[in-house]
């Protein structure tokens, strides 16, 4: 059963401290990985959860819930200052699920984040802005956050951090494009990209995004 927790990060405030984490899966002390499961605009933590039914065993499933279900009020390519303080406040949560699970003894190249919509642009923004080797990042209908983005907003390296980037060629939220300048922009962190765009597909997650999902975490378990 999934549980509840609530959370906050020293120093920080903003509308998403102190919100629920929901938790199922494997307890973090006895898990060979941890994933953040990162809801999209007007969704659940325990909703997002549900993705944890189609994923593998043997990990801790932790989802953030983001403050009146939303983790930043504008759309995604808006100007970044358009979006504070959710943005940041977002961001923090992020890292303080990936601290936890260092406190566990999961350091981060065991720790994947994925993310739908609106939780997989918040994911790419953490990802890319605090970059070093990760388990895995997999954005599902997102890219990153702002009007523009390039090489030159993020330093630091991913180190081959595996990305999978999914989204449909005609998302009425995401472009195509920005999900490709976001490929493009992984790439120069240093990250080891897979991007797929689906013909048609819509706003949603299809079987091929969650088998590549699973693929993430299966290695992650094994490294």
């Amino acid at each position: 059963m999934p549980a509840d927790d609530t959370a906050g990060v020293v120093g920080v405030t903003g509308p998403h401290q102190g919100e629920q984490t929901v938790t199922a899966g494997t307890s973090l002390d006895g898990a060979s990985a941890a994933v953040v499961l990162v809801h999209g605009r007007g969704a659940t933590a325990r909703g997002m959860l549900g993705m944890a039914t189609e994923l593998p065993d043997g990990v801790a499933y932790l989802a953030p819930q983001a403050a009146r279900r939303t983790w930043y009020p504008n759309s995604f390519l808006e100007p970044v200052d358009r979006n504070e303080p959710g943005r940041s406040s977002g961001l923090a949560r992020l890292d303080e699920l990936v601290e936890r699970a260092g406190d566990a003894g999961l350091d981060p190249g065991r720790v994947v984040l994925v993310g739908f919509s609106q939780g997989g642009c918040l994911a790419s923004d953490f990802v890319a802005g605090n970059p070093r080797r990760y388990g895995g990042l997999a954005a599902l209908s997102g890219g990153l956050i702002g009007e523009s983005v390039g090489r030159d907003s993020y330093d630091g390296s991913l180190s081959g951090t595996p990305v999978f980037l999914g989204c449909s060629d005609t998302d009425p939220h995401i472009p195509a494009e920005r999900v490709r300048e976001t490929a493009t922009v992984f790439d120069e962190l240093g990250a080891d990209v897979d991007v797929r765009l689906y013909e048609g597909m819509g706003h949603t997650v299809n079987a091929d995004e969650l088998a590549a999902v699973s693929g993430l975490i299966e290695r992650t378990r094994k490294r």
